[in-house]
């Protein structure tokens, strides 16, 4: 099984989002953040279940998918680290891959 590691940048991308979401109402910010970091389970046994991060072209660089939010990581070995959680409305740069 594979250990989910978030790197601080994913982890503050997550705050950003929360404090976002928390401007209309807090208790749905933590029951939405809740549920992203949920949807992130998975990957502990199927590390590849993500679909390949199209501008990256490498297998290795996946992402799932919640809500209009874009779960970037990258499948090292036994772990799987968490490297960004991007709004797909946004144009995204690779430079925290």
């Amino acid at each position: 099984m594979a250990k989910v590691i978030w790197s601080d940048h994913a982890l503050d991308d997550i705050e950003q989002i929360s404090a976002y979401i928390s401007k209309d109402s807090p208790d749905r910010a933590a029951l939405f953040v809740g549920r992203l970091i949920d949807a992130t389970d998975s990957l502990q046994e199927f590390q590849y279940s993500g679909r390949e991060i199209p501008e990256v072209g490498n297998v290795a660089y996946r992402e799932v998918i919640y809500g209009a939010y874009r779960v970037m990581y990258k499948v090292e070995g036994e772990n799987v680290l968490i490297l960004a959680v991007v709004h797909s409305a946004r144009e995204w740069k690779s430079d925290v891959l």
